[in-house]
Parts: C-alpha cells; structure tokens; sequence
C-alpha cells in the first residue's frame, strides 16, 4: 500500500560567496521572511571544505536592549556538546589512558550496574541509567546544594536501572554527563580545560568554550527567546552545572561547523576512532547520528537548551557542513533546516505563508476525501483559523496558501489542488486523486 511520505530532516553581512550566489541569496530572503514574522531569531553557517561560504545573524541577542545579533553572536549549543565530549573520550582511547571496555565501576562505583556498564555502552547511550533531566527535574535542594555537580552524581548513582546495559538504546544525559566527570578524573584538569586544550585550540575555533557563569552580553553571547503575547519573552537561564559535559558548551555555527569538518578531516582524532564514532547502534553511534536529506546522509547531532534548538550535519560526500543555532524558538526548527537544504540542493521550496486564509474558502474545501489511487482518506479541517489535512493514520499537517485552489505542505512537498468536488495531491512527482465523500 502506497502511503504519504513525510520527509524529515531529523549571521551579520552574508560573505562574498553569499553575495554571488543566488541559492544562499535565497536562503538568507528565507531566513529574513521567518524573522520578519516572529518565527525565527538565530544564525546559520554553511561551510564547503574548509571554507565559511554562508554566515549570518538575524534577530536580538538581547530584546530587552534591542542588541543585534551578528555573526560572531555566541550561543548554547545543547547536546551537540555531547560529540565534544565523546570526541575527548576517543582521545583518551587513543592515548590508552583508557579503554572503550573499561567499567564505569573504574569511576562511579555506586551506579547501579557499574560493574556492567563500560565507557562504549554510556557513549551509545545503552546503560540503562535515567536521565537526571527528565526523571525527577533538577528540584530546588540540588541548585542550593555547595556542590551543584556532586549532587547530580549523587541523584544519578540513587536510580535504579531501567535495563540490562547494552540490552537496547535509551537517551540518557546521565551517560554524558558521567563521562564528563571520567574525563576529569583522568586527566586531572576541568572540562572546560580539556575542551580547550583538546578540541579549541587545537583546530582553532574563536567562540567556542564552557561558559564560567551565565550570559555575558558584553561578550557577544545571546539569551534564548519564547515567543509568547506578541513578543519575545527571554527564557531563565540554567546553571551551567545543571547541563555540563551533556549540554553546556557556548560556540557558534561557523565554530560548529569547523569541529565537525576539522573531526571527518582527521585533524581530533583516528580515521579508526571516526569509524567507531560514526557506528550507529539503534540509530546513535558515538554522538553521532545520522540525518537523511533525500539520498544524502549527514552526520552530527543536534541540541535543545532553554529555548536554544542548535543543529550541525555534515555531508561526507561533498565535504559540506551546516549549522543552525536558533535563539528564537517559535517555529519547527527541523522545517527551517528542510528549507534551507531544499533551496541549497536547488529544490524548488516556497516560502511559508503566513497570512491568515480566507475562512470562506477554507469553508468550500472542508471535509473528508477518498481515493481509488491510495488506500487512505484525507481529512481537510479548519482550526483556529488555519487549515490542515490529515491522512488516515496520520498526524495531521498544515496548510500553506499558494493560490485560491492550490496549497501546499513544503516540508514533506506536499501540494495540494482543489477543484470543485475532488482533490488531486502531489508528491515526490506522484500524483493521486481524491475525490470529496
């Protein structure tokens, strides 16, 4: 049985390339159209081989001061921390100060099943530990404790195991964040050191660094924003402890994506040690995961932070790396990325139309449509104020205004036309009539 396909994917002065270059002149129009309508504040670089040939800002690193970001804007990254941190690790490896079999009893002895866990199942996330985040929270007693860090230990080590480690994958930020702490008792200096020592300087990253305390405007860096009442509303801050080696890192997109051309170009670490990390076991690999675009495969990870939503991929193939770090969190960030490598790759993307449809024409397409074409029903519904479809079993998905008959749905390139009584959808150059029950 044939069925809908929904594809998924999951800043100041533009450089010269940018300005010669009608594609990334049409991202940037994109990513100004989504913040010209409150959808979107943040920056996004694109880097082919070792060269930045896109980077810009849009949007306030700080609303309250009406401060502008640019391209030098630094921003919390979230788990992307993660592939620094396993980075590190495989480093450690490499240097036999440790080994990818090793017990975590070696470290954290009081974890249950510490005598079964090993340093490869906490780096593909397959303990069986809780995830400190979103188990219980952080409560008030763990931010007051003098040892903000030792207490998340403590709150780790107290939880009883949800499986037999190894036995399946679970996201955890337990694992990363006990890594962290591996990382320091091996070498004996912080993580913000090794951060610095190991991956920073090394390849000659600007903005990249663990943050000593919370944003420092004066610095460049940005608050994360919600869009709520008609305004961006500035998000609290988290202790940077609270995230650690799981999440805290600052750094920018075209920092971003430096390390991960600077870690596929054997400048971190082993062509081996890549391997390893790039070995997806139930879909993550040595955080790394890999993001489908079409019949290409990226490499990276993403994050989430307060209301920060940060993205990095590379393309091995065609040495291309990418990275959206959003500061202003009030549109599906995956859809944006879709935009952006839609209208890179030259596929033809319309922008999203934000103005509200004509509820008397909505009116005339409502109901519930069947086809001999497709074994599903497509249901057209009004809610709101805005219009959407949803396929038998499916969830529902919406609308986008192109024209008095026709709408369309970019991320999955949906179309939809209607006509009097009957509907046809187009998709990945397939056609299929509906016609109204």
């Amino acid at each position: 049985m044939k069925k809908l396909l929904l594809l998924s994917f999951l800043y100041f002065g533009i450089t010269v390339s940018a300005q010669v270059e009608p594609r990334l002149q049409r991202i940037d129009s994109l990513l100004s159209h989504l913040e010209k309508n409150n959808k979107f504040m943040g920056s996004l670089a694109i880097q082919e081989g070792n060269k930045i040939v896109f980077s810009k800002a849009y949007g306030y690193s700080d609303t309250k001061n009406k401060t502008k970001a640019n391209s030098e804007t630094k921003y919390k990254i979230g788990s992307i921390t993660k592939t620094f941190t396993a980075v590190i690790i495989m480093q450690l490896v490499e240097e036999k100060k440790l080994s990818l079999a090793t017990k975590l009893t070696s470290y954290f002895p009081n974890v249950k099943n510490a005598d079964k866990i090993t340093i490869d199942h906490l780096l593909h996330q397959r303990t069986g530990i809780p995830d400190y985040i979103n188990q219980d929270s952080i409560t008030k007693a763990d931010l007051n404790a003098p040892d903000l860090k030792e207490a998340i230990y403590t709150k780790i080590s107290n939880y009883e195991s949800n499986f037999e480690p190894n036995s399946k994958y679970a996201y955890s930020n337990s694992n990363y964040y006990l890594l962290g702490g591996i990382i320091e008792q091996i070498t004996k200096k912080s993580f913000a050191e090794n951060i610095e020592k190991r991956i920073v300087s090394k390849i000659g990253l600007k903005n990249t660094f663990y943050p000593s305390n919370g944003v420092q405007v004066s610095n460049n860096e940005s608050y994360s924003f919600l869009f709520n009442d008609n305004q961006w509303k500035k998000t609290e801050e988290w202790k940077n402890e609270i995230a650690y080696s799981a999440g805290a890192l600052v750094s920018t997109p075209s920092d971003l994506t430096k390390f991960i051309y600077a870690l596929f170009d054997g400048k971190l670490i082993k062509q081996s040690s890549l391997e390893a990390m790039k070995t997806l076991k139930d879909s993550y690999g040595k955080a790394l995961i890999q993001f489908p675009f079409g019949e290409r495969r990226f490499y990276g990870h993403t994050g989430g932070i307060e209301s920060f939503r940060a993205n990095v991929g590379y393309y091995p193939t065609e040495k291309l790396g990418i990275s959206l770090i959003v500061n202003g969190d009030n549109y599906n960030t995956n859809d944006i990325m879709i935009g952006i490598l839609s209208i890179y790759y030259k596929i033809p993307f319309p922008f999203p139309n934000f103005k509200k449809t004509d509820k008397a024409l909505i009116s005339k397409y409502i109901g519930t449509y069947s086809s001999n074409d497709i074994a599903l029903k497509l249901t057209i519904f009004e809610k709101e104020g805005d219009f959407f479809a949803q396929a038998t079993g499916q969830s529902a998905f919406p609308l986008t205004f192109k024209d008095e008959k026709t709408f369309i749905y970019s991320p999955a390139g949906i179309q939809i036309v209607f006509q009097e009584k009957s509907l046809i959808l187009h998709q990945g150059g397939a056609k299929f009539n509906f016609t109204k029950e």
